[in-house]
């Protein structure tokens, strides 16, 4: 079991790749495979699950008891993406100077310049959208992030910043960090409803199962990366990723007819040519093969 992955990652790791990963038995919590999984990295755009877990807890505290609705209702027909009427989570939110970022995300391309905290974590779960994270930053906090972080247990797993274009000396050096060990313990919380409370996270695996970032241990399932919230072939996908120079981070949780995992993986790497990336990329889809392997 994890043969393949193994090897793959072992040989990386003698090129001078920093490997971390670890993979939890969904149903029990039995550690399957792990390298280095204590060690906290930056793990760039997968910090911003954390953020996420806490605009979802937000909105279901606030909102629960007028909404009136069960935690299976839907929208627009999309398993796992509920209906959310309430309040908090229809405030609109503009867009500033101050909160102008690069690099993933499709705000910055639209011409819309305010949108519904709902929908700014939508974008996020779907795009690791920049903009829309530092948006939410602005209205959230990130000491109440981190508070969030420290109520769930997580001790090597922060968000530390802001999305910037560039880091000064005075900026924290990277985006996020965590520990392969945290972060998938943390997913399979959220799969089971204990991220805050079962409505929050139902709310943060509707957003994550809109990700389009399929590139990494997720390229080998086999998914649509624009169209893979429904239960294809018996298997189900929520994830984040995080990408940076040198860095490739990804955490997620795959369901299938046997079993199911929660997963981290991040990759710290010389990124000083082509074939140094793709020999990543490629030991991340090899132990992907492994995953699916296992669920199904």
């Amino acid at each position: 079991m994890f043969r393949h992955g193994f090897e793959s990652l072992t040989a990386l790791a003698l090129s001078g790749v920093q490997v971390t990963a670890s993979v939890l038995d969904l149903e029990t919590g039995r550690v399957l495979f792990s390298v280095d999984d204590h060690l906290s990295v930056p793990t760039a755009g997968v910090g911003q699950v954390l953020l996420l877990v806490e605009v979802a807890a937000r909105i279901s505290e606030r909102d629960q008891p007028a909404r009136g609705a069960s935690p299976d209702d839907t929208a627009g027909g999309r398993p796992g993406l509920r209906a959310v009427p309430g309040a908090e989570s229809l405030s609109i939110l503009n867009r500033t100077a101050g909160d102008r970022v690069g690099g993933s995300g499709l705000w910055q391309h639209l011409q819309v310049p305010a949108l519904p905290i709902a929908d700014l974590a939508a974008l996020v779960g779907a795009t690791n959208d920049n903009l829309a994270t530092n948006v939410l930053l602005r209205r959230i906090g990130l000491d109440a992030v981190r508070a969030r972080g420290e109520q769930l247990g997580l001790r090597r797993t922060h968000l530390l910043d802001i999305v910037r274009d560039e880091r000064g000396p005075d900026d924290a050096p990277h985006l996020s960090v965590g520990s392969a060990r945290e972060l998938s313990s943390l997913f399979r919380r959220i799969h089971r409803g204990e991220a805050a409370d079962e409505m929050a996270s139902k709310l943060v695996v509707g957003w994550l199962s809109l990700g389009s970032d399929l590139s990494m241990v997720a390229s080998a399932f086999g998914f649509d990366p624009l169209a893979h919230d429904d239960f294809s072939h018996g298997l189900t996908l929520f994830n984040k990723t995080g990408s940076d120079h040198g860095i490739r981070s990804e955490v997620g949780v795959l369901t299938g007819p046997d079993a199911g995992v929660a997963y981290a993986v991040t990759m710290r790497f010389n990124d000083r040519d082509l074939p140094a990336r793709l020999a990543v990329l490629d030991g991340m889809r090899t132990l992907g093969t492994d995953l699916l392997e296992y669920v199904y």
